[in-house]
């Protein structure tokens, strides 16, 4: 009787727990079932049109070193050596940092090797376009390099995708939003596609809205207004000659509504504010979208309310907790908007 008791005691035997299988991050596929294996990326026969940028390669000055097909697509590319003077960025780049190309000039120096190909497509003059190395080109060219290494893709659309390929400095939204629009209207000249057939190329809708107000206010803080425009402002619907037309004056509203907090901003440090966020404070009081449950309002019926409420805004309703309790957010002017 008293084993039996002694034996109903003892704890019983925990089971451990199954293994949990981790979920796939998006775009996770298995490991190895996708793409080419290593010695599959020479074999096949070279396409038409890679034997004529093979050819058009060598007429420019330049060498081809190779040619294979990248792992994951099986899309053919060009390993070359070109001269560069035939290298350029592509016209709707960013501007150039001369900091940051100071920084990989003292590098590569050091290091006395290139060691970072440049991607580039061919262009009918037989120029090479870069939609990612336009500070490693200029670095080279001021360490006096007569030539440079590039992957050349047969296909021209590379050029276009310069948000995706551009990984070598971090753009804010300044420079987002002034590649998007020079891209939209080079785009413009090529074709009258709708502005969400470059839906990749462009990212965000409203980085041509802001492009068009940076290249008439280099000083726009155009990231004070992200949290209206994620909002209301869409790919328009039509060609992008005439989507251009109507960016400029959704911009035009956006500099008048910047006006408008300016000023609201203006009458709350004479009333002794000093944080360095009023300008987002002043605009998370007048945007009303926040309430707003369902579809939005349409962009003009949006920004026609919103810069009545900047216009009418009362710097002598608001104290200090008011802005304290508002938080933060960038700062007007911030370099990383």
């Amino acid at each position: 009787m008293a084993a039996s008791k002694k034996a109903a005691k003892e704890p019983k035997e925990k089971r451990a727990p199954a293994a949990r299988k981790p979920r796939k991050k998006k775009n996770e596929a298995d490991a190895g079932s996708r793409g080419l294996s290593a010695t599959d990326l020479a074999e096949g026969s070279v396409p038409g049109e890679v034997a004529t940028l093979t050819k058009n390669i060598g007429a420019d000055g330049g060498s081809v070193l190779g040619a294979y097909r990248e792992p994951l697509g099986g899309h053919w590319t060009i390993l070359a050596g070109l001269p560069i003077e035939k290298v350029e960025p592509t016209p709707f780049q960013r501007d150039l940092s001369d900091a940051h190309v100071a920084r990989l000039t003292d590098v590569v120096n050091k290091l006395g090797r290139f060691l970072d190909p440049l991607i580039t497509v061919r262009t009918e003059k037989g120029i090479y376009w870069t939609p990612n190395g336009n500070h490693r080109l200029h670095a080279m060219k001021r360490l006096g390099a007569k030539s440079i290494i590039a992957l050349v893709v047969p296909d021209t659309d590379v050029a276009y995708k310069i948000l995706a390929m551009n990984t070598e400095k971090a753009h804010n939204v300044k420079e987002k939003a002034m590649e998007v629009i020079r891209m939209a209207r080079s785009l413009s000249e090529l074709g009258d596609g709708k502005e969400s057939d470059y839906a990749f190329e462009f990212e965000e809708p409203w980085y041509l809205t802001l492009g068009v107000c940076y290249e008439k206010n280099g000083r726009f803080s155009g990231g004070a207004y992200s949290s209206i425009l994620r909002r209301i402002d869409g790919f328009i619907e039509a060609g992008l000659t005439k989507s251009l037309a109507t960016r400029e004056k959704r911009a035009a509203q956006l500099l008048e509504l910047d006006e408008a907090v300016a000023a609201a901003v203006k009458a709350l440090k004479e009333k002794g504010f000093e944080s360095p966020y009023l300008k987002n404070f002043v605009v998370s009081r007048v945007n009303y979208l926040k309430f707003v449950k369902g579809d939005m309002p349409a962009y003009d019926d949006a920004m026609e309310k919103i810069l009545a409420s900047a216009k009418k805004f009362d710097a002598g309703k608001i104290n200090k907790d008011d802005v304290a309790k508002s938080g933060g957010g960038p700062a007007e002017g911030a370099e990383g908007e």
